[in-house]
């Protein structure tokens, strides 16, 4: 039985793939520790609704 993705569902899937990838890609060039703390660092953005600021991180 095949169960049909909305197109929500897609979408998320595919940004979750390609999230995915990228991180391969950066635990394979820097490390687990790099890529863990950039996505950390990430969410940490999202969730102060810092994404697109100019400013460093505090």
């Amino acid at each position: 039985m095949q169960v049909q993705m909305t197109d929500e569902e897609r979408s998320k899937d595919e940004f979750f793939q390609r999230v995915a990838q990228l991180s391969e890609e950066m635990v394979a060039r820097h490390g687990r520790e790099f890529t863990m703390g950039t996505l950390v660092l990430a969410a940490r953005w999202i969730a102060e609704n810092r994404i697109g600021s100019e400013t460093a991180p505090s």
